[in-house]
């Protein structure tokens, strides 16, 4: 069978593929042991997405990705040898690539990094689907571009650009990165949060889910761009106040909520902002059970620190070595407050957000390490507060600083 939904191809498509697409599925594993490996898991009976690739085309949803065969994308993977692995998470393995001309006429010469569907795995169809419709119509400097797909048989893959410098998780959290300066960080946390605005305000809005480190993507100058929507489900409209749903998402970042009741808003991804705000504040992870027993959920470890003067900038990472401007750590820490409030209307809008990180921009943002670029197969793809302050932290251990600020919510 060649590729399901291709753009030659009418828009109904023989009984025989819609039905071979609607009835693949993966396996779910079991939702307590997901959360023991800090694993996102998925919803198969949401319904929020098109049943398959043609209905995709027929809203014209599509026009602005391709769709590859799968013999085009083993050859750029030189069929998806293991030295061209990217990573690996909940949907499959990510493979690296590159497409030009000698691949199909008329494709612009690009690195690619090349998505493909674990048949086993925590992910299948539904959620492939999912990040098809959704990024084969959303477009924004802060969200990961997606070039095209494959659906043929059952394989199911994605071809996005290329990220050189990889995820956020990573340059945090590996023992042998190195330290993200403040202004780095706070230039990443700016972006995410444009991200996260774009989708909350859009004509439809859109509800990401599953926001972290991991599916935060960062190119060479460091911009972040969000990727991974293969949970991220349609927000409420109308008189709608939030949309039902079976809990989904990664252990650690889920709004409280949200887990209690399924009742998804936009104000839980605020919650999981907050989360990976305070990851880049502390350099800590969201669980790590490796930490004393008080300690291990950083949430609780971090939050009554956030709005206590005196304990306020001991949380800061100690790898910054006192490097960033107290003030602005401050406003920062003031903001994964009130993000990470339990009161889902407490939080601030991500469009709130965006205005209170702007001013925290420094000019030192340009300042980034130029080590850890990932690899490549081939040498051709070689405000809501005021002010953000300017003088590094006091060496005085006796400093202390003022509270947090208030944090305009609607």
């Amino acid at each position: 069978m060649g590729n399901c939904g291709t753009r030659e191809e009418s828009a109904v498509v023989a009984n025989a593929q819609v039905q071979q697409l609607n009835s693949f599925s993966p396996s779910v594993k079991n939702a307590s042991s997901d959360k023991k490996h800090n694993r996102s898991f998925s919803d198969l009976s949401d319904p929020s997405t098109p049943k398959n690739v043609d209905d995709s085309r027929k809203n014209a949803l599509l026009d602005n990705v391709i769709a590859f065969t799968l013999f085009e994308l083993e050859t750029i993977t030189k069929s998806f040898r293991t030295d061209y692995i990217l990573g690996e998470g909940g949907f499959g393995t990510v493979y690296k690539g590159y497409i030009d001309e000698n691949v199909r006429v008329g494709l612009k010469s690009l690195p690619v990094a090349v998505k493909v569907l674990n048949k086993q795995g925590l992910q299948g169809h539904r959620e492939w689907l999912t990040e098809v419709n959704f990024l084969g119509q959303l477009r924004h400097p802060n969200l990961v571009k997606l070039i095209g797909y494959c659906c043929e048989d059952d394989h199911r893959l994605l071809v996005y650009e290329f990220m050189f410098r990889g995820s956020l998780e990573n340059h945090l959290f590996r023992k042998t990165a190195i330290p993200l300066p403040w202004a780095t960080r706070m230039m990443i946390a700016l972006g995410a949060a444009k991200g996260l605005a774009f989708l909350h305000n859009a004509e439809r809005p859109v509800i990401y889910r599953d926001f972290k480190t991991s599916n935060i993507l960062l190119d060479s100058d460091y911009t972040a761009r969000l990727s991974d929507f293969g949970l991220a489900k349609a927000g409420p409209q109308g008189d709608e106040t939030h949309v039902s749903t079976r809990v989904m998402g990664t252990y650690g970042y889920a709004a409280p909520e949200y887990v209690m009741t399924g009742h998804l808003t936009a104000r839980s991804d605020v919650y999981s902002f907050g989360v990976v705000l305070l990851e880049l504040l502390t350099g800590r992870k969201s669980v790590d059970k490796t930490r004393p027993s008080k300690e291990q959920s950083l949430v609780d470890w971090a939050r009554p620190k956030l709005n206590d003067k005196r304990k306020l900038l001991q949380i800061i990472d100690p790898r910054l070595e006192d490097q960033y401007p107290v003030k602005a750590a401050q406003k920062a820490c003031s903001l994964a407050y009130y993000c990470l409030s339990q009161n889902p209307k407490a939080r601030p809008l991500m469009s709130d957000v965006v205005e209170t990180l702007e001013p925290l921009q420094s000019s030192g943002a340009s300042d980034v390490p130029t080590e850890s670029l990932i690899a490549l197969p081939d040498h051709r793809m070689h405000r809501r507060f005021a002010g953000s302050g300017a003088g590094c932290r006091s060496p005085n251990p006796n400093y202390s600083p003022g509270g947090p600020t208030a944090c305009r919510v609607r």
